[in-house]
């Protein structure tokens, strides 16, 4: 006998804004870990992340009305994410209060390439992509993740972000290429990655 299946997201949402309590617990067991993820991802400490999901939830609570259900609900949930994130690293950054993501893209693209050491790469596989990611700036760490972690499109973190397609994608080659230079010490003689 087969399992029910298990409503998606956007039927949750519905139901959530309708007034059902029960899809909202289901909807924040399903998206809590992904955001708290994305804002770990982004400030590295675990109580920063607490606090930041909290706000989220909040706001998505607050704008749940706003909410159209013909949208895949996981992009509109990490655009509200996404301006958190801007917010708190416009408190941290110092950066004017209309600082857009191309804004702190250029003040942490400028901060990464000074900080940037050509050590090479030690220790284990996964240390060594993690240490990779977190050396990349900001602006492009967030674009890997929500990409390659979240399967968001090119298009879908552009409006999540708030900026152009083509600046999502050309944070995305950096980040990339990056990665495959930093990581190229691991590769197989011989072999290097696309």
């Amino acid at each position: 006998m087969d399992a029910p299946s298990l409503p998606d997201d956007e039927t949750l949402m519905a139901a959530y804004v309708a007034g059902d309590r029960r899809a909202f617990e289901q909807l924040f067991a399903r998206l809590a870990p992904r955001l708290h993820r994305f804002f770990r991802r982004s400030f590295g400490a675990e109580a920063t992340a607490d606090d930041l999901l909290q706000i989220t939830f909040l706001k998505l609570h607050k704008a749940r009305d706003t909410y159209k259900p013909d949208m895949r609900l996981a992009p509109w949930a990490f655009a509200i994410a996404a301006r958190v994130r801007l917010d708190e690293f416009r408190k941290r950054k110092r950066l004017a209060e209309d600082g857009d993501e191309e804004a702190l893209a250029r003040a942490d693209e400028a901060r990464a390439a000074e900080a940037r050491d050509d050590g090479a790469i030690d220790g284990g596989t996964a240390e060594a992509v993690r240490r990779a990611v977190e050396a990349l700036p900001e602006s492009q760490r967030v674009v890997v993740h929500l990409n390659r972690f979240e399967g968001m499109t090119f298009a879908e973190i552009a409006r999540v972000l708030g900026t152009t397609e083509g600046a999502i994608k050309l944070r995305a080659f950096r980040a990339y290429a990056a990665l495959r230079e930093a990581l190229a010490p691991l590769a197989p003689a011989g072999k290097v990655a696309p």
